[in-house]
């Protein structure tokens, strides 16, 4: 355990001091910051709509920045011979590619956290605005419905940036196992087109249980096994409510309105994703390990 904590604190130390990793982070502070000082001109849904795009913007920034890591973390050292330096010493191969991916989602985990902290902060700001209140009233009606909003608000952002970094987890767990065969060129966008089919299966199910399932069971065996390879990142994805719902939290403006959704359902979804997001990187890491197993240390494979 503690070699594979030095090696995921390595990793971690690596991926951060990336000058991608700075630039990427940097880009998507600044389009926050900018996309939150701007109209929507939605009238009235202002604030979904920003906090909609905004979470888009951190999954993209972060899920490039690590993809950049997983696609280098295993392969070049093993090109420029380091990990036969590595390998010679009392270290097992499982404690370097869990160690690695480990070190590499808590940078995400980190990106995730201060880019979510500039969403928090921008939606807070904006609130007042986009529900035609004035931040500076006196009026102390007013402001307790400013900062019910602001809470309302807010509340789902939580539970969606834990969806995305759950979501980052599997994909960068893929690019992991992808780098103990192939390089920068040949795994960044086979992630990146794991990233859209993945997006896509959600319309595979109605296909596998729908009418034409009935009609051609071949079809609906294509459909199961290509939503069985390839992750159900739907799962991940819960803005109709984090988002585009009204967050139903003690003594805010949500009380009044009985579709709101309760905080405690959205972070019990949250728990279930995270099952299914730790069953497929198992699976995943396995396939890694049986890979670089085999894979000689020498270089000169991918």
């Amino acid at each position: 355990m503690y070699r594979l904590s030095v090696i995921a604190r390595y990793t971690f130390l690596e991926a951060i001091m990336q000058p991608i990793y700075a630039l990427l982070m940097s880009l998507g502070t600044l389009t926050l910051i900018i996309y939150g000082l701007l109209p929507f001109f939605t009238l009235g849904d202002d604030t979904k709509m920003y906090k909609s795009v905004g979470l888009d913007v951190i999954m993209l920034v972060v899920l490039l920045a690590t993809l950049f890591t997983t696609s280098k973390s295993i392969y070049e050292e093993i090109e420029d011979r380091t990990m036969l330096t590595l390998m010679s010493k009392p270290v097992r191969r499982w404690e370097v590619l869990i160690g690695k991916y480990v070190g590499i989602i808590f940078a995400s985990a980190l990106g995730v956290a201060i880019l979510g902290i500039i969403l928090l902060g921008m939606t807070w700001y904006r609130v007042p605005a986009d529900h035609y209140l004035t931040a500076s009233s006196l009026n102390d009606l007013v402001q307790a419905k400013i900062y019910a909003w602001r809470m309302s608000d807010i509340a789902g952002i939580a539970p969606q940036l834990v969806l995305t970094w759950l979501q980052i987890s599997v994909l960068a767990a893929v690019g992991v196992v992808l780098s103990t065969r192939f390089s920068l060129v040949v795994n960044l966008p086979t992630v990146i087109i794991l990233y859209l089919a993945g997006n896509l299966t959600r319309y595979l199910f109605p296909i596998a249980t729908g009418p034409l399932a009935d009609k051609s069971p071949m079809l609906k065996g294509f459909a199961w096994l290509i939503s069985l390879v390839i992750p159900y990142l739907g799962t991940f994805d819960l803005k109709g409510l984090t988002v585009l719902s009204t967050i139903k939290i003690a003594s805010a403006a949500s009380d009044e309105d009985r579709t709101a959704i309760p905080l405690s359902m959205l972070w019990s979804y949250v728990g279930i994703a995270g099952l299914n997001a730790i069953a497929y990187v198992t699976f995943a890491l396995c396939a890694g390990l049986w890979s670089f197993r085999s894979r000689e240390l020498g270089g000169g494979e991918g």
